[in-house]
């Protein structure tokens, strides 16, 4: 019985915490053309902290979900820009552009010689 109530106690403290992390869900725009990049973003997106990366080609929009806690907007952002994409606050890196397959080359929002930093 003992052992019984400090399960419970334990499943309920977890279940608890559980609770209050900070899941956030965001709309990003990438630039990008097919299902390889696709594939490519979400990666990036999911290797930067995101719990839940889903990329439409159609309106270039990653809607993403992370814990605030452990990653945000702009590390996830990045991470895409550094495989050569293009987003809404950051130009993907110029040397992983030009090594994207040839569907891949998307009409870029800019280009210039590094990526753009928020300051």
């Amino acid at each position: 019985m003992k052992i019984k109530l400090i399960f419970t106690f334990l499943l309920v403290t977890f279940a608890t915490t559980l609770s209050f992390a900070q899941a956030k869900k965001e709309i990003i725009k990438v630039w990008g053309n097919c299902g390889m990049c696709q594939q490519r973003i979400e990666g990036a997106a999911k290797k930067a902290g995101a719990t839940s990366a889903n990329w439409d080609s159609d309106n270039l929009q990653l809607v993403v979900v992370y814990d605030a806690k452990a990653t945000n907007n702009t590390n996830i952002q990045k991470a895409i820009a550094k495989v050569g994409y293009d987003t809404q606050d950051f130009t993907g890196d110029n040397k992983a552009y030009s090594k994207l397959h040839g569907c891949c080359k998307y009409e870029r929002k800019q280009v210039t010689t590094s990526p753009k930093t928020k300051g």
